[in-house]
């Protein structure tokens, strides 16, 4: 019988003693602190606590859209710690996927063309079918020629989520992906987020509701930016009563 250790599976995304501060002198606020966490590959995992506590920095060192002050981060094998802004550009044109509360379209393009917005920019032409597909999975393929200002606010984000899945990324960081939409549109965008980690996709979202976190399969509790606790398969009462505990 072998002994033999098997490797390691790399986790999807890595903080290792990440930490990260605000401002300067009297006015500065330590977001995190030495924050240390895996994200496992093809899961979904929430990220809530308290305002403050750290969540969305938290979410944009993992994502490289925000340099770390000491501490390394690492997606999948690769540190990116270091890298440059036009390597995190590329890596968020094929291995990292983000949607933002706030959607972030662009008001000029059509939503099929803020869809294929990612691929343009890495230089590739994604074919009209694919563009579809990604806006027929949300449900928006009939929507392909409106403009953001002719869709409801669940409809852009539906399409902010196609825009960030059309490149099939390692990871998928959604900050607060619910948190301008009402019931129905929210449950929408969970339902696509759930599908692609069906699909093998790793997803990390940061959410302030404790229903939202009950559909992911482990929720990290932050507080003053440092992980109070890691639960996983918690429901929203769970979760709500954690964070009532927290004072959030």
């Amino acid at each position: 019988m072998s002994t033999t250790t098997p490797p390691r599976t790399a986790a999807a995304a890595s903080l290792r003693a990440v930490s990260k501060t605000h401002g300067s002198g009297a006015t500065a606020v330590r977001a995190l602190d030495e924050v240390d966490l895996d994200f496992t590959p093809g899961t979904w995992t929430a990220v809530t606590g308290p305002s403050g506590s750290g969540k969305s920095t938290l979410l944009n060192c993992a994502a490289g859209l925000e340099r770390v002050d000491s501490g390394r981060v690492l997606l999948g094998e690769s540190d990116i710690t270091d890298a440059d802004d036009e390597a995190l550009a590329a890596l968020r044109r094929s291995r990292i996927g983000f949607v933002f509360q706030s959607f972030n379209l662009v008001s000029s393009l059509t939503a099929a063309q803020n869809v294929e917005l990612p691929l343009r920019l890495a230089g590739r032409r994604p074919p009209r079918a694919d563009v579809l597909e990604a806006l027929r999975a949300v449900g928006l393929d009939e929507r392909a020629e409106h403009r953001p200002r002719q869709l409801s606010g669940g409809q852009q984000q539906r399409v902010a989520v196609a825009r960030a899945l059309i490149t099939r990324p390692q990871v998928l960081f959604a900050d607060e992906p619910t948190g301008a939409l009402d019931s129905t549109a929210a449950r929408g965008v969970l339902d696509l987020l759930r599908a692609a980690v069906d699909g093998g996709q790793s997803v990390v979202m940061v959410t302030h509701d404790p229903a939202a976190a009950a559909r992911a399969d482990a929720t990290v509790f932050l507080r003053d930016g440092r992980v109070e606790d890691r639960v996983v398969g918690a429901d929203a009462t769970a979760v709500a009563d954690r964070l009532a505990a927290m004072g959030a």
